[in-house]
């Protein structure tokens, strides 16, 4: 356990106070109210940084305790539900910093306060949030609301508007299907040098063809293995249609990948801050779509500052949503919830804790945070997710994260299955690419292989052994790379 000694610094209170962030009103606690909060979180510095610093300056009467968990997850915790559970027995905190596979069990375990009586006692203003915030955690938390989460990652498709004009091709639009968008991109052009032609529409790193339908069954919610039952489930109609799918787009010649501006060898090593700049396809104007975050904007905007570029650079652009999987419209994988901020149920400072967590996802804090950059996320204030030049940022919020963790119960699965079942398909889909082997025999061998290697039992690490290996990420977002 770490404790900060002091809360307020010069620098914080000036920063508050030319954001705007308001002091007193009804937020305002008596002096001689003072109460301590134990928040569990990955790292005390970063927490401070974050948010405790801005929630001390506004509440100086309640003091905050940072217990760090990240030990937990550097250790090497085979059960790690039993490793937070553990962690919550023995430090019993206030406050815990979960992901929503934690999230979800630890409210079916009872663990978690319930905040829909406290939001409607309190009139929580719920107005300005982005619209599916509430259900996403209400569906997870089995019917009703036990954490707020003061922001998100999300991806969206960017498109250059001068492309489509001059090409007499209709822009995308919200809520496309990822079959619609690779048509869309197969109208563009595919002659030309590589280096100088132009592509339709930007897909991951590399033309790995497992990967890429990976991309497609994912926004489906389809997965290659059951890990609960140790099921291979890679032979399906869904994965074959996901592999159909992915190799007809390869074979346009439409996509560009990430892989292509390392294929310079080590003259692209050498290169100036401008040509870096410029090996992004969409920034140079030579990409029609590509997915990114809201730090892509900020690359967009730096080469448009750069003298010696900015009349080279995209110059028209907009955003819309990713593609979408057809069973679910109104869904994205490339959609997170950064942190979800709990109570837990027997914490004996749920009002101090209530305080946190309805001032972490208030107008107040988004407009703080909107001034800073967006590393973290942005805001789950639509008020604050705006932009000056008019584009779509709504974009950013009009789906809902998916429910769909592709890495479910991974953790289950013998630490060696992942590497070694990702070699065995890159073997086989290479000879697919290639016509020297029909897609369903492919899909055979894979699930047979695959199946082999989920039975197959972790070795019984020796006594003092080290480093035996890691657990694969909880993590279910999709994430297509904007730069190396």
């Amino acid at each position: 356990m770490k404790v900060l000694s002091k809360f307020v610094i010069p620098l914080v209170v000036f920063t508050l106070l030319v954001t705007g962030c308001s002091f007193g009103g009804k937020n305002e606690q008596k002096e001689n109210e003072q109460s301590t909060l134990k928040i569990m979180y990955y790292d005390e510095g970063s927490f401070f940084q974050e948010y405790g610093m801005v929630f001390s300056a506004l509440y100086p009467n309640i003091e905050i305790q940072v217990v760090e968990n990240r030990k937990m997850y550097q250790s090497e915790n085979k059960d790690m539900d039993a490793a937070l559970e553990k962690f919550i027995t023995e430090e019993q905190p206030d406050i815990l910093m979960l992901d929503t596979d934690q999230y979800k069990k630890l409210a079916l375990d009872g663990k978690l306060y319930d905040l829909d009586p406290v939001m409607e006692k309190e009139k929580y203003n719920t107005e300005g949030l982005i619209p599916g915030m509430l259900d996403y955690l209400r569906e997870n938390g089995g019917g009703q609301v036990f954490g707020m989460t003061p922001s998100f990652y999300s991806q969206v498709m960017f498109y250059n508007k001068d492309l489509f004009e001059k090409y007499q091709i209709e822009p995308p639009t919200n809520r496309m299907s990822w079959d619609q968008t690779i048509q869309l991109a197969r109208r563009f052009p595919t002659d030309g040098d590589k280096k100088e032609r132009i592509y339709g529409l930007k897909m991951g790193y590399s033309e790995d063809l497992f990967e890429m339908a990976s991309i497609l069954a994912n926004s489906e919610n389809v997965n290659y293995v059951n890990a609960s039952q140790k099921q291979m489930t890679i032979n399906t109609d869904s994965w074959k249609n996901a592999f159909k799918q992915a190799i007809d787009a390869l074979d346009s010649n439409a996509l560009y990948f990430d892989s292509m501006r390392n294929q310079g060898g080590d003259e692209a090593m050498a290169q100036t801050y401008e040509d870096y700049l410029l090996s992004d396809p969409f920034i140079a104007g030579r990409l029609a779509m590509t997915m990114g975050d809201i730090n892509f904007i900020n690359q967009i905007k730096q080469a448009a500052e750069n003298e010696k570029v900015k009349d080279k650079i995209v110059k028209n652009w907009d955003i819309v949503t990713v593609p979408v999987g057809q069973q679910n419209p109104d869904q994205s994988s490339m959609m997170s919830f950064n942190n979800i901020f709990s109570i837990r149920s027997e914490s004996p400072s749920k009002d101090a804790a209530w305080k946190f967590l309805s001032y972490v996802t208030s107008e107040d804090f988004a407009r703080v945070k909107s001034k800073s950059n967006n590393y973290n996320g942005l805001p789950v204030r639509t008020k604050y997710i705006t932009d000056t030049e008019g584009h779509n940022f709504a974009a950013f919020y009009d789906l809902k994260p998916s429910t769909f963790n592709s890495y479910k119960d991974f953790d289950k699965l013998p630490q060696s299955f992942w590497g070694e079942f990702r070699g065995a398909a890159s073997q086989e889909l290479e000879k697919v690419k290639k016509k020297e082997q029909e897609l369903d025999a492919a899909l055979d061998i894979l699930q047979v292989k695959g199946q082999e290697m989920l039975l197959k039992e972790d070795p019984v690490p020796t006594e003092g052994a080290e480093g035996a290996g890691t657990s694969e990420s909880s993590g279910s977002v999709t994430t297509i790379e904007t730069t190396e």
